[in-house]
């Protein structure tokens, strides 16, 4: 291989690196002590990384270059929704063999990927299971949004580590039956998901270690950290507007 191709190649590679690392990153450890790199990438985006494989959850091209991240072994869809479910980004993320997992409507729409259901629970690899949970409205005249038992939330377990995505919902009572959660990201942007008090009063129904409330639009989540203080729930506050 001619040297220019060698440099052009490089050159793509650490863009590449620098365009995913320009998203602001915190990392857990696991009972194993691997570490889970959990990327914030805007509003119901977000990547999750565990030695050197790739989680993506809901990726949408008008919030990042997808083709400049590494590519995904996962891609999890909550719902049908365009700022959720692009199939732009999705392709341009995807390996090859690459597994999609979404609900029945968002296949609907782009006609490939796997279905699970709420209440549907699977292995991914030998350490890491996914099982999905209902994310819907309650408040009258807002269950147009997200009608129950259409999308998805869900809640990956890494090793011990258990990291709950909620999607698209309100303080629904089924948010009552999780349990051992160490990670939480809870949706606060009415009249489409949550308010300030919903968002508070669901993080207290299963009492998340940390809480990132995301998917906020211009919504003060400022206000949230400050009700919980004395819960015992860390809020985590990133650009996930």
């Amino acid at each position: 291989m001619k040297p220019i191709y060698i440099l052009l190649i490089m050159g793509t590679m650490f863009a590449n690196l620098a365009t995913a690392n320009s998203f602001e990153t915190d990392t857990f450890k696991t009972k194993s002590n691997k570490d889970v790199v959990i990327t914030f990438i805007k509003h119901g985006s977000i990547m999750i990384s565990v030695e050197g494989l790739y989680i993506q959850l809901d990726p949408v091209s008008s919030f990042a270059d997808y083709s400049k991240f590494p590519k995904a072994d996962f891609i999890l869809i909550t719902h049908e929704h365009g700022d959720h479910l692009d199939s732009k980004a999705i392709e341009n993320v995807s390996k090859n063999d690459a597994r999609l997992i979404l609900n029945q409507s968002s296949r609907n729409i782009i006609s490939k990927g796997e279905v699970m259901k709420n209440g549907d629970k699977q292995k991914l690899t030998e350490s890491i299971s996914i099982e999905t949970v209902p994310a819907y409205n309650i408040t009258k005249g807002r269950e147009k949004f997200h009608p129950r038992h259409r999308d998805n939330g869900y809640v990956l377990t890494i090793d011990d580590l258990r990291i709950y995505i909620a999607g698209d919902t309100e303080d629904i009572p089924e948010m009552k039956n999780l349990k051992n959660i160490d990670i939480a990201f809870l949706p606060v942007n009415q009249p489409y998901t949550m308010t300030i008090d919903q968002a508070v009063n669901a993080s207290k129904m299963f009492k998340p270690k940390v809480f990132y409330p995301y998917h906020f639009g211009n919504t003060d989540v400022k206000q949230i950290k400050k009700k919980l203080v004395g819960s015992g729930i860390e809020v985590r506050l990133r650009k996930m507007e």
